[in-house]
């Protein structure tokens, strides 16, 4: 059994964007998350010890949920411009860190991730899934947990693992219902509206009596509040839509990775250009780089796909 870290690219990203300070170059160019990147894998890999590392990235939204909802994702103010920089940057330090991309033009990363999950946790391999996607909670299972990011409130708590029990402490439903209880409660991340009124709570209550939307659907006349009754009835196509942009999509072709071994010389030579001295000083240490000659000797690390 292998086991496999699936990492968010953009989610990460974000998150040491916002996590890390405004640290620039000489030059000003924004460093802050290139900073956080390298360290935050480094620390995952360390962690989990993973047998092979896939990194995801977006190069679009998803044509199919645009198509049924125009405004999917509309509300998603611009990248900020500091962070944009860094993101071609961030891919060649990965490339060097011998860890890699899969994106795929119209196709959301989220779904190329969640079918790759799936597919692995089938053939009876550990699957860990970097990212804070509530999406994901719904293929959590024997084989497949999502590790969520230290919270910026509270960093101290570090790197937490969600497994099955988790999801129902965290949203009341287990995995197999996240989709139905996002599609009542809306997610606003997403700009999906769920029904006007209806929390966390009151949509993990209807689950737990009629266990799927379709069942809430057929029983919307004895829900409970009352004043939802006729709300629920009238929404119900929309509902129906929503569940599909809830819904990750599994049935992805397979992924084909190219695997390549990490570049620790080339590595070391990045992370001084973007004057990421400290950085470049564990790179050293971690795969045995020589500071005199910047030789390096190839680490038998993790093996991952190249973008």
């Amino acid at each position: 059994m292998a086991k496999w870290l699936l990492v968010d690219g953009f989610n990460l990203a974000y998150r040491c964007f916002h996590a890390m300070p405004e640290l620039t170059r000489a030059d000003g160019f924004p460093t802050g998350a290139l900073h956080g990147w390298v360290k935050s894998l480094w620390k995952l890999m360390d962690q989990e010890k993973p047998d092979s590392t896939l990194v995801f990235f977006d190069l679009g939204e998803s044509a199919d949920r645009v198509a049924l909802h125009a405004e999917y994702k509309a509300q998603r103010a611009p990248m900020p411009d500091a962070l944009r920089q860094q993101i071609e940057p961030l891919k060649v330090l990965t490339r060097a860190m011998g860890l890699a991309g899969i994106e795929q033009m119209g196709v959301e990363s989220d779904d190329l991730l969640a079918a790759e999950a799936v597919r692995r946790a089938t053939a009876g391999d550990e699957v860990v899934i970097v990212s804070s996607d509530k999406d994901f909670a719904q293929i959590v299972g024997e084989l497949v947990v999502v590790m969520l990011p230290p919270p910026s409130a509270n960093p101290r708590l570090g790197w937490r693992r969600l497994d099955a029990a988790g999801v129902v402490e965290k949203f009341g439903v287990p995995p197999g219902q996240i989709a139905d209880y996002l599609a009542l409660v809306g997610d606003t991340s997403d700009n999906i509206p769920g029904i006007d009124g209806v929390g966390p709570k009151t949509a993990a209550a209807w689950l737990s009596a009629w266990g799927s939307l379709e069942g809430v659907l057929a029983h919307a006349g004895e829900l409970k509040p009352e004043r939802f009754r006729e709300k629920v009835a009238a929404e119900a196509g929309r509902l129906r839509v929503n569940l599909k942009l809830t819904t990750l999509n599994l049935g992805l072709p397979p992924v084909k990775p190219e695997w390549r071994t990490p570049q620790p010389a080339e590595l070391v030579r990045l992370l001084e250009e973007f004057e990421m001295r400290s950085t470049a000083e564990e790179a050293r240490r971690r795969y045995a780089v020589l500071p005199e000659s910047r030789e390096a000797r190839a680490s038998p690390g993790v093996q991952s796909e190249l973008f």
